[in-house]
């Protein structure tokens, strides 16, 4: 997600903008964990580089929109690679659910970290506040995770609470990627295709160095391909264009439907129940992060 300082204002357009990337960042947790059999390092890899394939149509063939300064480069990298990496991992190891709700503490974080990283932005009571209920938010739902017999031992296990670790870590690393996009220089929309096709590339060397490829299936790949198209790679171009169109905090505070959607789907995908927790978990987190954004 990029936050360019320069825009073409048509509010309305912005927000449906910004309301597709939503709709699709809402799949990316269902399609990560029906693609869990596939390394983390593989599947970024394979679903950046067909994120990228949307930037085609988007340049129109002037590849001059794809180049960025090299500081740009290493944040987009940053960005896409570290942060997917770190959630298809999370996914592997913790309970989907919970991981999937960790992650989404990156709204918060966005508002926590504004001073680290943005000059000229203070830290308020209310942050402090919105912060303690957006972690009594995931302590919630870490507490959900430990229900139930098979639950109870996935979480005992040492690799689930890495996988938690994990899951904070993509939060951390997409709020900081988010905000630091507001310190360099303006780029064109198209310009994310390089993030990802370059990201892609790195992930696969990775995957070569660390592991073992799998067979994958007919069912795999399509899933990859709408992956990639979809939650890994067009809402990206989507919500830089909505960010172009209408005011960054109206389009920030919709980002907080998200996690609402995702753990729905999540939660159909595998049959679950929305358990009472887990809805005032979520609520906590959302709620955190609505009360945190207004606090400026």
């Amino acid at each position: 997600m990029t936050l360019p300082r320069t825009s073409t204002k048509d509010p309305a357009k912005g927000v449906a903008f910004a309301l597709c990337a939503i709709a699709l960042w809402g799949s990316l947790a269902t399609l990560g964990v029906s693609l869990r059999h596939v390394p983390p390092f593989l599947l970024t890899g394979l679903g950046l580089l067909a994120g990228s394939v949307v930037a085609l149509p988007l340049s129109r063939g002037r590849f001059a929109d794809w180049r960025v300064p090299l500081p740009t480069l290493l944040l987009g990298i940053a960005g896409l690679f570290g942060y997917h990496v770190l959630l298809f991992a999370a996914l592997r190891l913790a309970p989907p659910v919970q991981a999937n709700l960790l992650n989404y503490l990156w709204p918060l974080g966005m508002v926590l970290l504004a001073p680290v990283w943005l000059r000229g932005v203070r830290l308020r009571w209310q942050h402090v506040a919105a912060a303690l209920v957006g972690f009594a938010g995931a302590a919630l739902a870490l507490s959900d995770g430990a229900k139930g017999g098979a639950s109870l031992q996935a979480q005992a296990d040492s690799s689930a609470w890495l996988g938690y670790a994990l899951a904070v870590g993509a939060a951390f690393t997409w709020s900081s990627y988010s905000l630091l996009t507001q310190r360099v220089a303006p780029f064109k929309t198209a310009a994310i295709g390089t993030f990802c096709l370059v990201s892609g590339v790195l992930a696969l060397f990775c995957h070569a160095v660390f592991e073992v490829t799998p067979a994958l299936s007919l069912r795999d790949g399509v899933l990859i391909a709408v992956l990639g198209l979809g939650p890994l790679g067009g809402a990206f171009f989507l919500w830089d264009a909505a960010l172009k169109r209408a005011d960054a905090r109206t389009i920030g505070l919709l980002a907080f439907i998200t996690p609402l959607l995702s753990t729905t789907l999540l939660l159909l995908s595998r049959g679950e129940p929305l358990t009472g927790t887990l809805v005032v978990a979520t609520a906590l987190i959302v709620g955190a992060a609505l009360v945190g954004a207004r606090a400026r």
